[in-house]
C-alpha cells in the first residue's frame, strides 16, 4: 500500500485557504532584517572617536550592524539637491552630529568692556561641567544650599587654528582587530565551507561598506578656532554663568573669547566630502536592503554566521562609544589648547555671597554693573543693601558691618531680618576672600544676627 511522505504533506498545509500573491513562493523574510536598525546609534557614536583616536579610521573593514540608521544620519549632512531628497530632514553637520559642537553655553559679563552675551557656545559649556565636576573649599557662612565660584586663570592665549592631534590608543586598535578577524572569518567560512553564496557576500559588502565610509569619515581633522582680538582690547575678566554656579575666567581678552566664542569644527582633506558622505549613505542604504532581501535565502549556518559578525562587531561598536567624550572633550580643551589654565574652586553660603565674593575677586572698576545684574532686587531692603555696599566698594573699605547698619528707621522688624542677613552674606564673602588672599587658617567673622526690635 503507497504511502506518502508526511513532511511532504506537512510542507503543503497553510493557514491561508485562498490564493495570494506569492503565495506559492518559498522566499519568506526573516528578523535578520532589524540588522539594519539595531545598533545604529552606537555605530555613529564610534564614528565620532575616530577623530581623536589615531588610527581607528583604517581599521573599519567590519560588518556592522544598523547600516540603515548610520545611512539615514549621514545622509542628513549632504546638501546636494539629490542627497536633499534621498535624506529628507533637517541638515546638519558631523562636529554637531559626533557633539563635538551644538551645546549652548551659560551666560557671560565681561567687567571691564561691559559686554553681555546672553549664551555662549560649546567650549564655554565644556568648561562650565569641568568646573561643575571639581571639589571645592567651603566659605563660612549661612547654612544654606550654596553657590559655587571657580576662578580660571587662563595663562596663554590659544592660536586661532588649532589641529587637535589624535591620541594613541593600542587597546582600541587590538580590539578593532579582533572584530575585523571575526567579520572575515565567517565570511570566509562562509563561502569555502558553508557553499553560502548568499551570506558570505553579503559580509563582504557590510565590510566593504562600512571600511569606506570609515575611511571618508575619519578622513576629517578636528579644529579648533577662535576669532583673533583687536590690539589694546581690555582684559578679558568676566563672569561665565548664572544660577548657583560661576566661573570667572581672568586672563587676556583672547583667551576669555576662545572660550566664550571659540568652536570645535572638522574640516576635510576635499571640498567634495559633503558628496562623498552622501554616497556612503547610498552604499549602506544598499547594504540594507540587500540584506534585508536576501539574508532570509541563506541556509541556517549561513545566517547564523551573519549573525555572529554583527554581534561582535556591535560590541566594538559598544565599547567605543562608551568612551567619555565630554572628558576627552574637556582634556583637549584645558590641555592641547588652553595650556593648562590654573583652578580655584570655592563653595559660598548664598547666591548673594557669591556675587560679592566675584567681585573682590575681580575688582571691577564699576561693580555695580554686576550687582545689578546678578541681583537684580528692586525692593527697599535690597536698594538700601545695594548701596551700603556699593559705597563701601568703591571707597574700597572693608564690608563689616554693625547693628547701626541694619537697625534702621522707617523699616519693619522683617526688613532689618533681611538686611541684616544679607550684610552677614557681604561680610562672609569679602572675609573669606581676605581670608585667601592672605593665606589665613583662620574661620571668617561672623556677623551678629540679632536684630533690634
Amino acid at each position: 500500500m503507497y504511502l506518502p511522505d508526511p513532511s511532504g504533506a506537512l510542507r503543503q498545509r497553510s493557514m491561508i485557504t485562498t490564493w495570494t500573491p506569492l503565495s506559492k513562493s518559498h522566499f519568506s523574510l526573516d528578523t535578520s532584517g532589524v540588522s539594519g536598525f539595531f545598533g545604529g546609534d552606537e555605530a555613529v557614536s564610534a564614528m565620532g572617536t575616530f577623530h581623536v583616536y589615531k588610527g581607528l579610521q583604517y581599521l573599519g573593514w567590519y560588518n556592522t550592524p544598523g547600516s540603515f540608521q548610520i545611512a539615514r544620519r549621514y545622509g542628513l549632512v549632504a546638501k546636494s539637491t539629490i542627497f536633499r531628497g534621498l535624506f529628507p530632514g533637517v541638515r546638519t553637520d558631523l562636529a554637531k552630529l559626533f557633539e563635538f559642537d551644538g551645546w549652548e553655553g551659560p551666560r557671560f559679563q565681561a567687567v571691564s568692556s561691559g559686554t553681555i552675551m546672553d549664551s555662549t557656545g560649546h567650549l564655554a559649556s565644556v568648561l562650565m561641567k569641568e568646573c561643575a565636576s571639581m571639589d571645592g573649599v567651603r566659605i563660612p557662612g549661612r547654612e544654606r544650599s550654596g553657590a559655587q565660584i571657580t576662578i580660571v586663570t587662563l595663562r596663554e592665549v590659544p592660536p586661532t587654528v588649532v589641529n587637535v592631534k589624535r591620541k594613541s590608543t593600542y587597546p582600541t586598535r587590538f580590539a578593532a582587530i579582533i572584530t575585523i578577524a571575526a567579520s572575515l572569518s565567517t565570511c570566509i567560512i562562509s563561502g569555502v565551507y558553508l557553499k553560502d553564496w548568499f551570506s558570505s557576500p553579503l559580509i563582504l559588502f557590510g565590510m566593504l561598506s562600512n571600511g569606506i565610509s570609515c575611511l571618508v569619515i575619519g578622513s576629517g581633522t578636528l579644529r579648533f578656532t577662535h576669532h583673533e582680538t583687536a590690539p589694546g582690547c581690555p582684559p578679558g575678566d568676566g563672569i561665565l554663568g548664572s544660577g548657583r554656579e560661576f566661573v570667572l575666567l581672568k586672563g587676556h581678552e583672547g583667551a576669555v573669547s576662545s572660550i566664550t566664542l571659540g568652536k570645535f569644527s572638522l574640516q576635510f582633506p576635499s571640498k567634495f566630502h559633503d558628496q562623498y558622505i552622501g554616497c556612503c549613505s547610498v552604499l549602506l542604504t544598499t547594504q540594507f536592503i540587500a540584506q534585508l532581501f536576501l539574508i532570509p535565502q541563506a541556509s541556517l549556518m549561513g545566517q547564523i554566521m551573519f549573525i555572529t559578525s554583527l554581534a561582535v562587531s556591535w560590541v566594538y561598536n559598544l565599547l567605543l562609544s562608551t568612551s567619555d567624550k565630554e572628558k576627552i572633550q574637556r582634556h583637549i580643551l584645558l590641555d592641547d589648547i588652553l595650556k593648562k589654565p590654573s583652578f580655584k574652586k570655592y563653595i559660598l553660603p548664598t547666591r548673594t555671597s557669591a556675587v560679592v565674593f566675584a567681585i573682590c575677586a575681580l575688582k571691577p572698576d564699576d561693580p555695580s554693573r554686576i550687582l545689578k545684574a546678578y541681583l537684580p532686587n528692586e525692593t527697599k531692603v535690597w536698594k538700601r543693601w545695594r548701596n551700603t555696599v556699593l559705597q563701601r566698594l568703591r571707597r574700597k573699605e572693608e564690608l563689616h558691618f554693625t547693628e547701626g547698619d541694619w537697625n534702621l528707621s522707617g523699616y519693619t522688624k522683617e526688613e532689618k531680618e533681611l538686611l541684616c542677613t544679607l550684610y552677614g552674606d557681604a561680610q562672609a564673602a569679602y572675609d573669606g576672600h581676605e581670608m585667601l588672599e592672605n593665606k589665613k587658617i583662620s574661620a571668617a567673622t561672623s556677623l551678629d544676627t540679632k536684630v533690634a526690635s
